[in-house]
């Protein structure tokens, strides 16, 4: 599918959806944006026949996903962007082929903030003043301002971390679940480190005309304020991870202190159990009428005995 936004002459613009690129007169108009919106074969072709596209710059196109990045093809600057699916933060590409009067973007499936430029230029009344760099501005921060209820849901996520119950059953859980978001923010980082490096290429390239310099300055911070979020986030799943990995120790170790206790305590009644279990034929306490009744008073009292001593060492606390 494509979409073509056209400012006219006379300050108008113009919507068209499917329409054929040969049929606007480019004379009457002052700059155009062709959207290529999950294109077809023979739409993608046009990227060469009509555009005369570099043919690096289409393959990119075709084989994603490429790195974010900005080649400069003579008057044609062009630029692989990626967005961020709230749901399965899966990035998306987007390329972007800017000229002096005309901006040709390429996706192949649908993207929010496509729409949502294209609704905020049709609100404008300066669109005669502006140019097609100016259309490339609202995209990447668009782009970006997407990025933001992506992080906000993994603050939501890492609260309900420190909510969750520090119970035996739950550790694991817990465990899983920030492994969970550590991977998700891992995939948020290979996301908005690259965008954040290209934009910073942006502000700096000296091919780039100097009047939205602060637009996307303005842009640049935004993702230099995502990636260190990207970054706290990482060191407090860290923390959470060691503080629920040394929970999950105390644990094992009070488990372990409890059957130790056990077995010290059976260790000396084994022992006179197996003494007067070998059964051999002369040992005299085996006739003795009280022997019983002795031996385990003498269990008894070394078991108490050693609760006691325990307990005063401090193992039961």
């Amino acid at each position: 599918m494509i979409w073509i936004f056209a400012v006219k002459k006379d300050g108008t613009y113009l919507v068209k959806k499917d329409l054929t690129l040969s049929s606007p007169e480019r004379d009457e108009l002052i700059w155009y944006w062709v959207d290529f919106d999950a294109p077809t074969e023979e739409e993608t072709r046009l990227l060469r026949d009509f555009f005369h596209f570099h043919p690096l710059a289409i393959e990119d196109c075709i084989n994603r996903l490429q790195r974010p990045k900005l080649d400069h093809y003579g008057e044609t600057h062009f630029f692989v962007l990626h967005a961020l699916q709230e749901k399965n933060l899966i990035p998306e590409e987007l390329n972007l082929f800017l000229g002096t009067d005309y901006l040709v973007t390429y996706h192949h499936h649908p993207l929010p903030p496509i729409g949502e430029t294209r609704g905020k230029l049709k609100e404008r009344e300066d669109l005669k003043e502006k140019s097609p760099l100016f259309v490339a501005y609202l995209l990447i921060d668009k782009l970006v301002d997407h990025y933001f209820p992506v992080l906000e849901e993994v603050e939501r996520r890492l609260d309900n971390v420190d909510d969750s119950p520090r119970d035996s059953r739950s550790i694991q859980n817990t465990l899983d679940y920030i492994y969970s978001l550590r991977a998700d923010l891992l995939q948020i980082r290979r996301t908005i480190v690259p965008m954040r490096d290209l934009l910073y290429r942006i502000v700096n390239s000296s091919r780039l005309t100097q009047e939205y310099h602060p637009y996307f300055l303005d842009i640049y911070d935004h993702l230099t304020k995502l990636s260190d979020m990207v970054e706290e986030y990482r060191e407090m799943t860290a923390d959470l991870r060691d503080s629920t990995l040394s929970l999950y120790s105390f644990r094992m170790n009070t488990i372990m202190k409890t059957l130790t206790v056990i077995t010290t305590i059976f260790m000396p009644l084994t022992f006179i159990a197996g003494i007067y279990g070998m059964n051999f034929h002369y040992m005299p306490e085996l006739s003795w009428r009280y022997g019983y009744f002795v031996v385990l008073g003498a269990m008894s009292l070394i078991t108490f005995g050693m609760l006691f001593l325990f307990y005063k060492k401090g193992w039961f606390r």
